[in-house]
């Protein structure tokens, strides 16, 4: 079976936690070679977040999958004369250390470059590489902070809220997987010279949550909260159901808000001048939610999904996973899937983020333990003797 568009390319995943290891599934599940370089002793710490099944780490399946891994301590000499050797093979390289840290252990950008003049060098940080702010601790709470995603999110009187997900490391992982092919496709039309990727944790998110700069700048407007509420359109909230579900409403369409209104019994408003635009009707939200959530509140889910389908209005369920999973269009689309597993046997996982028609990629192996492909990749591809890794293993300076 073809793997993916990405056949044949080969990239170094040398990073920690989410933004680089989804960037590197992405690229993984469409066909890339990817290997895992983690810590030795600790691996990577990925490999400890979210639930575990008997002892075995459910999240790290999915994003370790169509990766190889090899434990290697880079901080050495004899670690990082092994990642050079490795790099020399690779198409791409993605780290997240902090800026300055490869250069510390003799592996930055110039080296590497010495070695492959065509890799794509990919560093994700939480500030960028320069900047006074480089030096600094980055996570992915720290850019929701400071994107402005947490000062508009939460009720209109309440605190700033944080998501309670890794929200901006994934914007920042999808993004990175965009920003290699686009590097990869200008080395491909500039005589096969590699380049450097600087990637923020900041920047991706704070460009999703909107033109908030653009706007102060010229009108020296600062948005605020206004909980599910939007700025740009009413009715658009979440509204709780007779039998104690919510459903979301979205009428960002003029043709729709006219339809919800209608549904609900009220379509006198649609005559009022102010309903003519989604701004205008978004001043008068608590009329139209008094209207839309009122009806709402009378019916059970299912009266409510129905009703809004049979009338051509924008609604859907809130849901949990267990919703998701028993859901028949993230069936029939295939968006989750099973894949087989040697400790679980069996394991439901997203599938590849998009379909293509022609070269489809394709989970080939689910996440592997620490260090399963060291003895393959440094004596059956770089050439070590067995003695070579087992008197390193014996050092921890290889997994």
């Amino acid at each position: 079976m073809h793997d993916g568009p990405l056949t044949g390319l080969r990239v170094i995943d040398a990073s920690t936690i989410l933004a680089g290891p989804l960037c590197c599934q992405i690229l993984g599940d469409f066909g890339a070679d990817v290997i895992k370089v983690e810590h030795p002793v600790a691996g990577d710490s990925m490999r400890g977040h979210g639930h575990a099944k008997d002892g075995v780490p459910l999240w790290w399946k999915e994003i370790s999958r169509n990766k190889r891994t090899l434990g290697l301590k880079l901080s050495t000499t004899e670690g990082a004369d092994l990642l050079l050797r490795l790099a020399a093979t690779a198409d791409v390289l993605v780290e997240n250390f902090r800026p300055g840290t490869l250069e510390r252990w003799g592996i930055g950008p110039e080296k590497l470059h010495e070695v492959n003049p065509g890799l794509v060098i990919v560093r994700i940080s939480g500030f960028g590489q320069k900047g006074p702010y480089a030096s600094r601790p980055g996570f992915g709470t720290l850019a929701e902070a400071m994107s402005g995603f947490a000062h508009l999110t939460g009720d209109e009187n309440g605190p700033p809220t944080l998501p309670a997900f890794g929200l901006a490391d994934s914007i920042c992982g999808i993004a990175a997987s965009s920003a290699t092919m686009t590097a990869l496709f200008a080395r491909d039309r500039n005589g096969g010279k590699g380049q450097v990727v600087d990637m923020s944790l900041l920047e991706p998110i704070m460009m999703a949550v909107g033109p908030g700069p653009t706007v102060y700048d010229q009108l020296g407007v600062v948005e605020h909260r206004h909980g599910n509420r939007s700025t740009n359109n009413s009715p658009r909230n979440t509204y709780r159901t007779r039998d104690g579900d919510w459903v979301a409403v979205s009428t960002s369409a003029q043709s729709i808000a006219e339809r919800v209104l209608r549904l609900v019994g009220h379509p006198e408003v649609i005559d009022e001048p102010w309903f003519a635009s989604g701004r205008q009707r978004a001043a008068h939200a608590d009329l139209l939610d008094e209207y839309v959530g009122g009806w709402i509140a009378e019916r059970t889910r299912d009266e409510v999904m129905r009703a809004f389908e049979e009338a051509g209005a924008a609604v859907a369920a809130v849901y949990t996973a267990r919703d998701i999973v028993a859901d028949e269009h993230v069936q029939a689309a295939e968006m989750v899937v099973k894949v087989p597993d040697p400790d679980l046997g069996e394991v439901l996982m997203h599938n590849v983020l998009w379909r293509m028609s022609d070269t489809p990629g394709r989970i080939r192996f689910t996440g592997r333990p620490l260090g399963a492909d060291t003895d393959d990749l440094l004596v059956n591809e770089l050439g070590c003797t067995p003695d070579t890794v087992a008197e390193l293993r014996s050092r921890e300076i290889v997994a």
